[in-house]
Order: structure tokens, then C-alpha cells, then sequence
């Protein structure tokens, strides 16, 4: 049986949301997907979320964003309890050609890949299903 995940999409482009949204509903029947605008908004909705939900979580990160970017959002993230990061993966999504950019983001013990915008939903698929095969 696969797992079911909540998936939070933290990204300022609010295109890049819609899409994201899409894929994973048409492609991976992954519908519990809420937004954050910012990574201070992400921060948040982990604070205001926490674990209240039976699902691990999957956090689909952006690099560049106003008032807290990606890098930002994963310093902040790492003062936060264990309890609310436990079962927890983060995917950088982002555009982001800049070598420094990707450096960082694999070298970050939080962030188990970093995956170029749109979303590449079969390749993603496999990772987060690597029993089973999209639909």
C-alpha cells in the first residue's frame, strides 16, 4: 500500500503552485496540498500545523523567494522541535541555475534532493513511491 502524504509548497510564484497543485492530483492521486507563500510563511504553518495530521509531510521548497528565501527557511527550520520535522522530506524545487544555489541545497542535511522547476512528477513519483510506479 503506498503512503499518504500532505504535501506544503513553499514558493512565492503562485503559477508555479497551481501547477505543482495539478500535477500531483492528475499524476500521483495526491490531493491533502496546502501553500505557503514565503519560507516565514512556511515556518508558520508548520508552528500552526504541527503534527496534527497522521500522514508524513513533504515539504516542496523554493530557492528564491521575498522576505524569507528557501536557505532562510531551512536555518529556521532546523531551530524548530524535533517532534514537528519528524517524518518530514524536503524537496528544493526551484529554477536556480546559480552552482552556489545547488551546492547549498545538497549539501543540506534537510533537503533530500533538489529538482528543477516544473515539477518532474515521474522522477518525483519514484522517489516518493519507490515500490510502485505512478499512476
Amino acid at each position: 500500500m503506498r503512503p499518504n502524504y500532505k504535501i506544503l509548497i513553499i514558493d512565492d510564484n503562485t503559477i508555479d503552485q497551481i501547477v505543482t497543485k495539478q500535477l500531483l492530483k492528475k499524476t500521483l492521486d495526491i490531493t491533502d496540498v496546502s501553500t505557503a507563500n514565503n519560507g516565514k510563511e512556511g515556518i508558520q504553518w508548520l508552528i500552526d500545523h504541527g503534527k496534527s495530521f497522521e500522514e508524513s509531510l513533504i515539504i516542496l521548497l523554493d530557492i528564491k523567494m521575498p522576505e524569507m528565501d528557501g536557505f532562510e527557511f531551512l536555518l529556521e527550520y532546523e531551530t524548530l522541535p524535533e517532534e514537528l520535522k519528524k517524518e518530514t522530506q524536503i524537496f528544493m524545487l526551484s529554477s536556480t541555475l546559480d552552482p552556489n544555489d545547488i551546492t547549498q541545497a545538497k549539501n543540506n542535511k534537510y533537503v533530500k534532493t533538489l529538482l528543477s522547476k516544473p515539477l518532474p512528477i515521474k522522477e518525483f513519483g519514484e522517489m516518493i513511491y519507490p515500490d510502485s510506479s505512478p499512476k
